[in-house]
């Protein structure tokens, strides 16, 4: 009896501690990848690659206020912070070659200001603001 008590707390420690172990990838896999798939190559033109254009989107103020307020990112379940974390993890993994060289990692006070104003069609700002980010070559 005395080991299944101590094997039930133990699980139970773990199982709270689980959120913790989350990581950029983890989260991106579990929040994002449904959509935009487990490469970030999305399925174009309804729902874009996240592989190479966001760096060159990134390089303007814009841009970084746009990544936080797409309805995916935005109303993800997690943290500001994670959020970030997320968003750099991703711009790093599948966009350094496009990234700006004097980049910036996005913070969770910024993500926190820009998600607080979802985007109700973001696929018609991006179209605006960056009309050849997804033009046929532009994607890796």
């Amino acid at each position: 009896m005395r080991r299944f008590l101590t094997g039930l707390v133990a699980g139970s420690l773990l199982a709270l501690a689980a959120p913790s172990l989350a990581n950029p990838r983890s989260d991106y896999l579990m929040h994002c990848a449904g959509c935009h798939l487990v490469d970030a190559s999305g399925v174009p033109p309804d729902v874009p690659s996240l592989s190479g254009p966001l760096g060159r989107i990134v390089a303007s103020a814009e841009g970084r206020d746009y990544i936080a307020r797409v309805p995916g990112a935005a109303q993800a379940p997690l943290s500001d912070d994670e959020l970030a974390a997320v968003l750099n993890w991703l711009l790093l993994e599948y966009n350094r070659d496009t990234l700006p060289e004097n980049f910036e990692p996005l913070r969770g006070a910024e993500v926190a200001r820009s998600r607080a104003n979802v985007l109700a069609d973001p696929q018609k700002l991006r179209n605006q603001l960056w009309p050849d980010a997804y033009a046929s070559g532009a994607q890796r």
